[in-house]
């Protein structure tokens, strides 16, 4: 068996998968944040430290199960920065934390412009969002606590270490709208290495590597040996049961508060185009680029669902029941809205397409249970196979999927990815 540790902003999660991927165990918790110096809310890495070893050591405890493997998958854009004693000198900074003016002019003015730096790693400038730029401000506000930093990780990689006092960097992370990595040279930026980050960050370890690890589990003096993945980045994580599943070429849809449309199969350099309506790429666990368009469909969709069930004193789901041919003037107003922002959908998703092979779109997160965001999608792309795809907690899968030959003898199951086409 194997466990993962799926950490979001919100949810924690421990989860053990059997030998035929099926979830056998878990558990979920919310862990309150604390502030940073500012004020500014952020994870409390005591608690989530503390949560870590936790979990782990029931799941190892537990005489039932006999696990083999670890592994991690958390949230991005995230670094934990530590000392040569392998404490965090720093809170864990929020992304969302506002980055300074100031030093965003600096670094763009530096590095030839806004644009350039943008095409050139794949990532249009976020702030806090792009990762790299949290260490270029520490550089330049806190230069005492930057130069004190042994080793900056990634929040994956942290939660590794913190089991094996191994320090690695790994590429879906690192490759996430970072602003780190160089596209057009498959490394990091030229920038990274002028500013004396790169001597920061550990070996680079490939995501589908893993470290034999034993770790106490009684006052008995009893070890637990188990193999530990590097730890993967959520969305990258979330992409691999998909391709694990499919052999031809497809483009998945991720849908939550944000739409996100990720092409494994797009091979074409991101333009300035394609930059200023939000595209990006990711790196997959193989180091291959992902193109990815995005829009906040998910946040619109809730927003409107709130404004038409006080305007018509409908529930809170009354958009649950309606169906295309649905009249009253809750379902036609409903329905309106809804061809708008399928149409925002596919115009965000054909960025994602441009010229590739792909034949096949698949949905999931929660538009995939929406029919008529289904039924308006597949007619917006007549000459595609459209199909609703549920997987149970997909980026947990996908890091369990990462590290399969070593804790899992049997082949994979061909039921991982359960379609519905429209």
């Amino acid at each position: 068996m194997i466990a993962i540790l799926d950490i979001g902003k919100t949810n924690k999660k421990c989860l053990v998968f059997d030998e035929d991927y099926c979830i056998v165990s878990e558990k979920t918790t919310q862990l309150p944040e604390t502030t940073d110096e500012d004020g500014d809310a952020c994870e409390n890495l005591d608690l989530l430290r503390r949560w870590v070893w936790n979990a782990i050591l029931d799941i190892l405890e537990n005489e039932q199960w006999i696990i083999r493997a670890i592994n991690v998958t958390t949230y991005g854009a995230s670094f934990v920065h530590l000392g040569s004693d392998g404490q965090p000198l720093t809170p864990l900074y929020n992304y969302l934390k506002p980055f300074p003016n100031d030093l965003k002019k600096q670094f763009f003015d530096t590095y030839g412009g806004e644009e350039k730096m943008a095409l050139e790693t794949a990532s249009p400038a976020l702030g806090n969002l792009n990762s790299g730029l949290q260490l270029y401000a520490l550089k330049y506000q806190k230069p005492l606590i930057f130069n004190q930093i042994k080793y900056a990780l990634h929040l994956p990689q942290f939660v590794t270490s913190l089991l094996h006092d191994q320090y690695f960097s790994e590429i879906t992370s690192i490759g996430c709208h970072t602003m780190l990595w160089d596209f057009r040279k498959n490394d990091y930026h030229d920038w990274v290495k002028a500013e004396g980050m790169a001597a920061k960050f550990p070996p680079i370890r490939a995501s589908n590597k893993v470290v034999p690890v034993s770790i106490p589990v009684s006052a008995g003096g009893q070890y637990h040996s188990f193999q530990l993945g590097t730890g993967l980045h959520d969305s990258s994580a979330a992409l691999i049961p998909y391709l694990a599943c499919f052999d031809e070429p497809f483009l998945l849809i991720s849908t939550g508060t944000w739409c996100i449309s990720l092409n494994p199969f797009n091979q074409e350099s991101l333009t300035p185009e394609e930059l200023s309506q939000d595209c990006l790429c990711y790196l997959s666990y193989e180091g291959k680029p992902v193109k990815a368009a995005r829009f906040f469909g998910g946040y619109e969709h809730e927003q409107a669902v709130k404004n038409l069930a006080e305007q018509f004193g409908e529930s809170g789901d009354f958009y649950k029941t309606i169906q295309i041919s649905s009249r009253s003037d809750a379902a036609v107003a409903y329905l309106k809205f809804m061809r708008q922002l399928v149409e925002k959908q596919a115009v965000s998703t054909r960025l994602a397409l441009g010229r590739s092979p792909v034949r096949r779109i698949f949905v999931d997160g929660g538009f995939a249970q929406n029919n008529i965001y289904m039924t308006l999608l597949a007619g917006a792309f007549p000459e595609m196979e459209v199909c609703a795809a549920e997987v149970a907690q997909a980026s947990a899968l996908g890091a369990a999927l990462a590290i399969h030959p070593f804790w899992n003898d049997k082949p994979l199951p061909e039921n991982l990815v359960s379609l519905k086409k429209y």
